[in-house]
């Protein structure tokens, strides 16, 4: 079964330090890798953190809380999980990114399940969104791993990690889809308004395990708390990184197509 691997790091742009705010008393991340540790389908889990100093913390927190953790390159995460993945032997990897304090581990397994159904390449729920925004789930071979980390070169591909994949014909890949009709809500973490929104779900269900229709619920009983981040875009770094791209080709005097 897949390992999951999931990216940390203190130096966020956006929200610096966001991995280690605390949500009813303890780390966003420890709610991610409780989160993640209850799929059935994950065989363990790694984080994938930098050599910075600055990430010595996650090391620490990591450590503390018997967790494997790897280091590796701060700005092209697609090489730290290829490093990571390598360093471990592990062939099937499930990418999920820190930033996603209220993830569901039944969306995991479901995405994990068809995956291993179908013998594929690639398996997400973003190459078309229906479930919301912080619910995001990759699995991918390692083989397709290490074809992006050979022949990816945008800067997009390499800090994103997928995009290599999702773009390139030569996978075999497979979108799944909720069977319930979801609103776009933004659950992820990205800014402070983004924070303050998780913590009012937290402190609202009252407890440190909940899926996504006691997300859905608890919202759609308290539409109020949706004025606190709704007005932030969704996957605003993939669009940064695709104007970088964009100053990428240039200097290499190539036109994006």
């Amino acid at each position: 079964m897949p390992t999951a691997i999931i990216q940390a790091r203190m130096g966020s742009t956006r929200l610096p330090k966001k991995v280690m705010l605390e949500v009813l008393g303890k780390p966003v991340l420890w709610h991610v890798v409780n989160r993640v540790s209850k799929a059935k389908l994950v065989d363990g889990l790694i984080i994938a953190t930098t050599v910075n100093l600055e990430d010595d913390i996650i090391v620490k927190f990591c450590k503390n809380n018997d967790i494997l953790v790897f280091r590796g390159s701060g700005n092209d995460v697609l090489d730290r999980y290829y490093q990571c993945a390598k360093e471990y032997g592990i062939k099937d990897i499930v990418r999920i990114t820190a930033d996603c304090p209220l993830h569901d581990p039944n969306i995991i397994d479901m995405a994990i399940r068809e995956y291993l159904k179908g013998k594929y390449d690639y398996v997400c729920n973003t190459i078309q969104y229906t479930f919301p925004d912080g619910f995001d789930v990759e699995v991918f071979s390692f083989g397709a791993l290490e074809d992006a980390w050979k022949n990816a070169n945008l800067p997009s591909e390499r800090e994103h990690v997928t995009p290599f994949i999702k773009k390139n014909e030569k996978f075999k890949k497979k979108n799944v889809y909720s069977n319930k009709k979801y609103p776009a809500n933004r659950c992820s973490l990205d800014y402070i308004d983004d924070y303050e929104f998780i913590k009012r779900i937290y402190e609202g269900i009252g407890k440190e395990m909940f899926y996504i229709d006691d997300v859905m619920d608890y919202v759609k009983k308290n539409p109020e708390i949706l004025k606190i981040n709704q007005h932030i875009k969704i996957n605003n770094g993939y669009l940064k990184s695709l104007k970088e791209d964009e100053i990428f080709l240039k200097r290499r005097g190539v036109r994006n197509k």
